[in-house]
């Protein structure tokens, strides 16, 4: 579809079209659109979308736990399940609770301040599935590691499904 645009007028469109009608009449040659084949073109808008969606991911306010365990965006699912809210430190854990004001208090009723990193290391009505604690500076990496190894994950879906289901148990006293 054509329709009239004022020359000279910074539009982008037309001044680029000026300009290869100007070269086509100095080098005595017409302008040859060569045509795509579609497969490059959706890979070519693939990976632009993908550096996009990566750029948008790596600077964003929001999101930066899960960030920080998957700092690169994938079009491939991670196949994650419910019980692997730990990963973002949300989910039936106290300390999240009442950060959002769902809960008055932040502790476990074992005492300790209930966080997933808590259940997963040291909570006593979890030992069956505790893992080593990390040291507080590899907090961060212990996490990817975690949601990176079968066996561990495995673990933590066993600790998110006790705590579902008891979760008269894990009030604070």
């Amino acid at each position: 579809m054509f329709s009239w645009v004022k020359a000279h007028a910074g539009n982008i469109g037309n001044e680029r079209a000026d300009q290869l009608a100007k070269d086509a009449t100095q080098h005595r040659q017409p302008y040859s659109h060569t045509k795509l084949p579609k497969p490059h073109i959706k890979g070519f808008l693939q990976k632009r979308m993908l550096e996009k969606w990566q750029t948008s991911w790596k600077n964003g306010d929001t999101g930066r736990k899960i960030y920080n365990i998957m700092p690169s965006v994938s079009l491939r699912p991670s196949n994650w399940i419910r019980e692997d809210v730990i990963f973002s430190q949300n989910g039936p854990f106290p300390a999240y609770l009442k950060r959002f004001h769902l809960s008055d208090s932040d502790y476990c009723s074992c005492g300790g301040i209930g966080t997933a990193l808590h259940y997963a290391t040291e909570c006593i009505y979890t030992v069956s599935w505790h893992m080593r604690k990390p040291a507080p500076n590899f907090e961060q990496e212990w996490l990817k590691r975690v949601a990176n190894n079968l066996v561990s994950r495995h673990k933590i879906r066993g600790i998110i499904k006790f705590i579902s289901e008891n979760r008269d148990l894990f009030r604070p006293p």
